[in-house]
């Protein structure tokens, strides 16, 4: 059994994965497993197990999504903790020393996070400010968006007997989903470094392949609405972001005179906003 296991998903990156494998295997914590699911890759992405060898531990299945992917990775691991790395982002070189540290004196902690450091197309840009990081019982602050990316994260591999797994019905903002969930219950520590390298701009981002994405996002907050396991006050947030999504999407709706998705969503709208 391995302290930590690092599961990276993937879809036809190799040129990114290789990086992000790099970062992985030089990290100054050394007692992980690397479980690399290759989510359907028709590109080079198989050679990972020629270059790598006995040092990764590769998987490959037919294209399912990466919730798919990421749950296989978890379902195949062994690791005390658990750590998820985005083909496309890279760690330093001490990230999850830090963690580890972090979580062996944390002993009734479930997960923590770190800072990140965001790339565009090869440049540093500074996160806006609704991208603050917050710590402790965040539920309100991780209604308006996901401000936890997924590389980030480290987590005892019980919370997912306690909330569950990625949510595979959900293409896009499946992280979004897991920390409601999470963080509905828990506390999620912040740790103020920068120990991930967040790279973005490229065109088969998931949030690039997906309009609307606010729409998956009223999918997870109906989903915790009719969980009915929110406190009141819980509750009276997530109807309050839901609604403010909805107004979001219905004013695009009908500036693009798309009128069945207008009702749809209205419809919708006003079945939550008495509950």
């Amino acid at each position: 059994m391995h302290k930590v296991s690092v599961i990276i998903s993937t879809y036809n990156r190799f040129s990114f994965l290789v990086e992000a494998v790099e970062s992985v295997l030089s990290q100054t914590f050394t007692d992980f497993e690397l479980i690399i699911v290759d989510d359907g890759s028709v590109d080079e992405t198989r050679k990972i197990q020629e270059i790598y060898q006995h040092r990764v531990k590769y998987i490959f299945q037919e294209n399912r999504g990466v919730s798919s992917a990421r749950n296989k990775g978890i379902r195949l691991s062994n690791g005390e903790y658990i750590c998820f790395l985005d083909s496309d982002d890279m760690w330093e070189k001490d990230k999850l020393e830090t963690q580890v540290n972090f979580m062996d004196k944390n002993k009734d902690l479930l997960i923590c996070y770190t800072d990140e450091i965001w790339m565009r197309n090869g440049v540093k840009v500074n996160p806006m400010k609704r991208h603050k990081k917050y710590s402790g019982m965040i539920y309100d602050k991780c209604l308006p968006l996901c401000i936890i990316s997924p590389s980030s994260v480290m987590m005892k591999r019980e919370i997912f007997d306690k909330v569950g797994y990625f949510d595979e019905n959900l293409p896009v903002c499946e992280d979004y989903d897991l920390w409601l969930r999470i963080s509905k219950d828990y506390p999620i520590f912040f740790i103020n470094k920068k120990l991930i390298i967040k790279r973005g701009g490229h065109p088969d981002q998931l949030s690039h392949l997906y309009w609307g994405i606010d729409r998956f996002r009223i999918r997870a907050l109906t989903k915790m609405l009719d969980n009915r396991s929110l406190n009141p006050e819980q509750r009276r947030l997530t109807i309050m972001e839901l609604q403010k999504k909805c107004d979001i999407l219905l004013s695009g709706f009908w500036k693009r005179g798309k009128l069945k998705e207008f009702n749809q969503y209205k419809q919708l709208q006003i079945s939550y906003s008495s509950l």
